[in-house]
């Protein structure tokens, strides 16, 4: 497995997995506009994607970071806004790789802190981020106030 920075000429690659991803938080299909939602961060360079892919440059996973100023330490927080990893490959370390390249590729990048949310539910990954070394936050509640366009 490798892992290598995603460039605009993965979109169709990388297409059908964010689809997938979206599946499993509920959310209807949408190929176009996941295609324009991924076509938009790779013009505006926003967001970093990272892909796990095997010897035959299959997809296997990936993660995808989005930069945000962090006002009280003066510097950069990353968010790790995404992780998912194809079913036929999970269980075997593509998301503990993903997850160990992200935290590299913030470190080279002099980032000093990364975020993430995930599900209550969602056990496994929670074990995982624990295991390498990510707290749960307590001392923050967090809330979110959806606007209409995305009612």
């Amino acid at each position: 497995m490798q892992i290598r920075l995603a460039t605009s000429d993965d979109l169709d690659t990388l297409l059908p997995l964010l689809e997938d991803y979206r599946h499993f938080y509920r959310q209807s299909p949408d190929s176009e506009q996941a295609r324009d939602f991924l076509r938009v961060r790779f013009e505006r360079r926003d967001s970093v994607i990272l892909l796990a892919v095997d010897e035959q440059n299959r997809l296997l996973g990936f993660t995808q970071l989005f930069p945000t100023p962090n006002t009280v330490r003066f510097g950069e927080r990353w968010i790790l806004n995404d992780l998912f990893v194809v079913q036929k490959a999970r269980r075997q370390g593509v998301g503990r790789t993903l997850l160990e390249a992200a935290r590299s590729h913030c470190e080279a990048n002099g980032v000093g802190e990364m975020r993430l949310a995930t599900q209550v539910e969602n056990h496994a990954a929670k074990a995982l981020y624990e295991s390498l070394g990510w707290q749960k936050i307590t001392a923050f509640e967090h809330y979110s106030l959806v606007l209409s366009q995305f009612r």
